[in-house]
């Protein structure tokens, strides 16, 4: 039997890494990039300010945001900017939470549990599914993720956001920005991080408000507690000065270094319009593959829902579908670690918390050659993982 499995594939990715957080650097990218940084120097030192709110202005000319929205660098990544905007704005209006996976969910858990006392509702679906977002009252605040990364699910527009809405929209879209499109004037408060489209260091999220935004939170006094790394207020008035690059915590000069030089690439693609270009032929390299494909099909159904950045993937062949799901695991893990042992491709592995499958980064920093390579790699290990799994049964 072996002698009619597939050969190993003669090449292998350029990057074999798609992750889907932290992500791929940009190509060629080095760490001669970041000879500039200016480490051991303190963030209040004036050099040192100047590079956080370059990074702050270049974010804003980047992402063309309309006049009069403010952006921050955030401690905790994606998490603590939609926390951060959680605990300072919520309060006023209930809460409509939308969540179709592990992160979505925790937000779910802040408005419910968290943050007492809060009128909140809840509208969650399982992987794969997106919920039906008419349900959504905007005389609410209501709070969605663009991208679900760990589902494989996006919503597909913002036609479903009223321009006269009431309440406040919380987008969190770390896994969107950079790479989907998204219509600044539907959202009042957007989060995300330098981990994802940029490919940069973890740990530092980014902060957007609107002037509504803004507006809520100088008239707002939340009725819990603001830890002090949430606080976006100084005497009832927006802290300007956290919006201008003096942070609330310590940033590291080293990562602020490198997503200062991955804008920069940003810049030489050819802006906002390019890295949305690339992550749509990166999708449509996969897609194209998943169609002529037998055995694998997307964990999505709807082809509008789809997400273009962390595609997920399951497994359709009948020998997969009858075991049981902690064999269906297992076979998944097997899989990925036949590639990953032959250094052809790293962390494609689906989510703990979702269904057993496959979930493969195509944001912008990705090359799409790169990921027609890696198929290559996924079917040579499928072959032999399934061969293996017909000898046991």
């Amino acid at each position: 039997m072996s002698a009619s499995l597939p050969a190993q594939p003669a090449r292998k990715p350029r990057s074999p890494n798609f992750s889907c957080g932290p992500c791929t650097k940009y190509p060629d990218w080095t760490l001669q990039q970041l000879a500039n940084a200016h480490v051991g120097r303190s963030h209040r030192a004036k050099p040192c300010k100047d590079k956080l709110k370059q990074v702050i202005d270049e974010s804003k000319t980047l992402l063309g945001l309309p006049p009069g929205y403010e952006v921050a660098i955030i401690a905790g990544s994606d998490t603590g900017a939609i926390e951060a905007a959680m605990w300072s704005l919520l309060g006023p209006r209930p809460v409509d939470v939308f969540a179709w996976e592990a992160f979505g969910k925790d937000w779910v858990t802040d408005a419910l549990k968290e943050l007492k006392p809060l009128e909140a509702r809840s509208f969650v679906t399982p992987y794969g599914e997106l919920p039906d977002l008419s349900q959504a009252d905007f005389s609410h605040d209501v709070i969605f993720t663009w991208n679900g990364t760990a589902a494989g699910v996006k919503v597909p527009n913002g036609d479903w956001i009223p321009a006269d809405r009431q309440g406040l929209t919380f987008c969190d879209a770390t896994s969107a920005i950079f790479m989907q499109p998204i219509p600044w004037d539907k959202c009042d408060v957007i989060t995300y991080s330098w981990q994802k489209a940029l490919g940069s260091e973890a740990a530092h999220g980014m902060l957007i408000l609107s002037p509504r935004a803004i507006a809520r939170l100088e008239s707002h006094t939340p009725a819990w507690p603001v830890p002090k790394i949430f606080r976006l207020t100084k005497g009832g008035k927006l802290n300007k000065a956290a919006f201008d690059g003096e942070t609330i915590n310590t940033p590291s000069m080293l990562c602020v270094e490198d997503v200062l030089d991955a804008m920069a690439w940003v810049r030489r693609q050819g802006g906002l319009t390019a890295t949305i270009e690339r992550t749509h032929r990166n999708f449509q390299t996969l897609a194209a593959w998943v169609d002529k494909t037998s055995w694998i099909d997307f964990l999505c159904a709807n082809p509008a829902h789809r997400s273009t950045t962390s595609v997920c993937l399951k497994f359709t062949a009948p020998d997969f579908l009858q075991l049981g799901a902690e064999a269906q695991t297992e076979f998944c893990k097997k899989l990925v670690g036949m590639v990953e042992k032959a250094g052809a491709g790293y962390d494609f592995n689906h989510y703990r918390d979702a269904p057993p499958g496959l979930r493969i980064w195509c944001g912008t920093t990705v090359e799409a050659d790169d990921l027609g390579i890696l198929t290559q790699w996924i079917e040579w290990a499928y072959a032999h993982a399934m061969a293996e799994l017909k000898v046991a049964v």
